[in-house]
């Protein structure tokens, strides 16, 4: 196969390999060279799927849209860093496909791009959010204390406390998507952390 060293001209081509064993580094520099084109647009795909929260309500107040906004327009008003409002503004992207597990949706969006602490805070926001009405379900309201000594403790504490569980507010001024969007595209356009980072940190296919 002659393939090119252009980006443009690798997205004509496809791999010709039906099984990965097979495969050649012509092969696989296109692959990547796809990779790189669909990652680099993975802000839109993700602020897509949080419009899908638009007009379920969940018996709440509030839709789960104007829910994530509220809790993003707090943290942001209170001054927080760009990456945990974006962390706010995500934390219940997964409402919709994990009815039983939603923070885990969010964490592996954020995984790549986020510290440690706010990926921690996104994954345990669910059992800490627990506090407040776990007591009314049969459930216990200190299932957070399992978690006391935990660095990003008294962080996801105060995100569930402070932004969190206040953002049902139907009088609330919610700052709108728009105003959010480019700290989005802003952090999740280079990884932190993954397994397809190369030695300089970039993705295969980059064109940095």
């Amino acid at each position: 196969m002659n393939a090119s060293n252009s980006s443009g001209d690798l997205l004509e081509q496809s791999a010709t390999f039906g099984a990965m064993t097979e495969g050649t580094a012509s092969d696989w520099k296109i692959i990547a060279a796809h990779n790189q084109h669909l990652a680099s647009d993975v802000a839109s795909r993700v602020l897509e799927h949080l419009k899908l929260l638009e007009g379920d309500h969940g018996g709440f107040a509030v839709d789960r849209l104007e829910h994530s906004l509220q809790t993003a327009t707090r943290a942001y008003r209170a001054n927080k860093s760009d990456e945990y409002v974006v962390c706010a503004l995500l934390h219940d992207i997964g409402d919709t496909l994990g009815s039983y597990n939603h923070p885990d949706i969010a964490v592996a969006i954020l995984k790549p791009f986020v510290s440690e602490e706010h990926l921690w805070m996104v994954e345990k926001h669910g059992v800490f959010q627990g506090y407040n009405f776990f007591h009314y379900l049969g459930l216990d309201r200190n299932m957070r204390d399992q978690f006391q000594g935990h660095p990003a403790y008294d962080l996801t504490v105060e995100f569930c406390q402070e932004f969190d569980q206040t953002a049902f507010d139907p009088k609330y001024d919610s700052m709108p998507l728009s105003e959010f969007v480019p700290a989005v595209e802003l952090l999740l356009a280079q990884p932190k952390n993954s397994i397809y980072l190369n030695d300089d940190g970039q993705m295969p296919g980059s064109k940095n």
